[in-house]
């Protein structure tokens, strides 16, 4: 029993002990492969985070590419619609956009572009490092950079001139008078002869209109506009005689009256119009020499009457009307160039002394600035000056200020409402296009625009709707112009 039990027992443990290899390569197989299931698992792990990973930097390189891009054609936009609000100011400021030359154009120009070249730089190492949420967020952030520079640099673009319709007449030493309706009244003048022409320029339309002519031709004389839109003209020069007649010119009816004559010949004189429609004639040439005289028109009588005389003789001279009704002569020629300068007083007839310039000069300007000085600007006295000086009605002195950049003479000189003055043309030697700009706040000259013509013995006038006509001239070699252009005040 026991042996059976023995026995059984020792078969049983035969028989366990023959099934253990059995079981162990069983375990093993299937450990195997587990592990092998584990394997794959990892590696189509890794083989997922791969491929993820690689579509991942695909897809940031492509919003890095379409960021870049993005900023590029705004910058680009913006570099179009900047130089495009330059371009249809004039052809002039188009090619000053696209030039490295110094100007204004230039400038917005090559700010924009540099800009743009910053921005997209930035941007992309910006993408690179940081998310694509930044990313968009600095492209924003540089795009604006771009427009805000964009618009400073063309909200103040430089005044281009432009050609506007020729007067019928080529015509220099004429005169250009702004008429109560904004019409601009040109008379007379010189183109190898004495005209007695008169056209009227409309600046709604720019054109020039042929009305009344006057009865006698003339160059080198005076007018002035009084309060009820009547002109007075008075002497100058018929060919090679000199005039004291005078005539009234009615806009209303296009028509002229012949006025009392002077009490004597004159031409190459000034006038000065009062508050109370009187006007002052003074000095110029009477044919046989140069004159001291002065007389007094008054509109309300049309009569003339002489009034006290200067203390020198003088012509080319220039005048300014004060602040305190008094009337300022300085320099001009007898002889040789004066730099002597005298005040007349209307309540009393009389002209008196005041301090001399520092330059003797003819055929300067004279303009009264908003302070109430006066700027004397350029001239002639054996040389063309370009120096400048300021006259103080409280001092009776003269001072120096900033000279001009070119000298000239025979050129306009216009106080504009911001209280500078813009000088053109005149003539160095040779006849000048440039223009310049006096800053009484800082009493330095800037060169400004230049005109499409040069031109010496022109007019400028500022029109009504804030632009500056400029008519007529000579170019050299009595080349008498009859063109004109206009410039958007400065």
């Amino acid at each position: 029993m026991n042996n059976r039990i023995g026995i059984d027992n020792d078969s049983e443990t035969i028989t366990s002990n023959a099934t253990r290899p059995e079981k162990l390569c069983e375990y093993l197989k299937r450990k195997k492969v587990m592990c092998i299931t584990f394997i794959i698992i990892v590696l189509a792990i890794i083989i997922t985070i791969s491929i993820v990973i690689v579509k991942t930097k695909k897809t940031k390189s492509e919003q890095i590419s379409t960021a870049e891009e993005t900023t590029i054609d705004t910058t680009e936009k913006m570099e179009v619609t900047t130089e495009s609000t330059i371009t249809s100011t004039t052809s002039t400021s188009t090619a000053a956009s696209t030039s490295t030359t110094t100007s204004t154009s230039t400038s917005t120009s090559t700010i924009t572009s540099t800009t743009t070249t910053t921005s997209t730089t930035t941007a992309t190492s910006t993408t690179t490092s940081n998310t694509t949420s930044t990313t968009t967020s600095n492209i924003t952030s540089i795009a604006t950079t771009v427009s805000t520079t964009a618009s400073i640099s063309t909200t103040t673009p430089t005044p281009q001139w432009t050609m506007t319709g020729n007067m019928n007449f080529a015509r220099k030493f004429h005169t250009a008078s702004i008429l109560t309706n904004g019409k601009v009244l040109v008379i007379g003048g010189y183109n190898g002869i004495s005209l007695n022409s008169a056209e009227l320029y409309d600046p709604s339309i720019g054109i020039w209109t042929i009305i009344t002519s006057m009865s006698t031709g003339r160059q080198e004389h005076t007018t002035s506009v009084f309060t009820d839109g009547t002109v007075l003209v008075a002497g100058g020069i018929k060919d090679k005689g000199f005039l004291n007649t005078g005539a009234l010119y009615n806009p209303s009816t296009d028509s002229w009256t012949v006025t009392e004559n002077m009490h004597g010949l004159r031409g190459a004189h000034t006038a000065t119009i009062f508050t109370n429609g009187k006007v002052l004639i003074n000095g110029g040439d009477g044919g046989s020499g140069f004159l001291n005289t002065a007389e007094l028109y008054d509109s309300s009588t049309g009569i003339w009457t002489r009034t006290g005389n200067m203390n020198y003789n003088r012509v080319n001279h220039a005048t300014s009307l004060l602040t305190d009704g008094k009337v300022l002569v300085a320099g001009g020629l007898d002889g040789s160039s004066l730099n002597s300068a005298e005040l007349y007083d209307p309540s009393t007839g009389f002209w008196t002394i005041t301090g001399s310039m520092s330059d003797t000069r003819q055929g300067s300007t004279l303009s009264r600035l908003m302070n109430g000085k006066v700027l004397v600007a350029g001239g002639f006295n054996g040389g063309y000056l370009k120096s400048a000086e300021l006259y103080d009605p409280s001092t009776g002195n003269w001072t120096h200020t900033g000279s001009m950049n070119i000298a000239r003479a025979g050129h306009t000189a216009s106080l504009l409402p911001n209280g500078k003055v813009l000088v053109t043309g005149g003539s160095d030697g040779s006849f000048l296009k440039s223009t310049e700009l006096y800053d009484p706040s800082t009493g330095i000259w800037i060169s400004s625009t230049i005109m499409n013509i040069a031109r010496w013995q022109h007019t400028a006038t500022i029109l009504t709707n804030g632009i500056l006509l400029i008519t007529g001239g000579e170019e050299g070699n009595n080349m008498y112009l009859n063109n004109a252009e206009l410039c958007p005040l400065p």
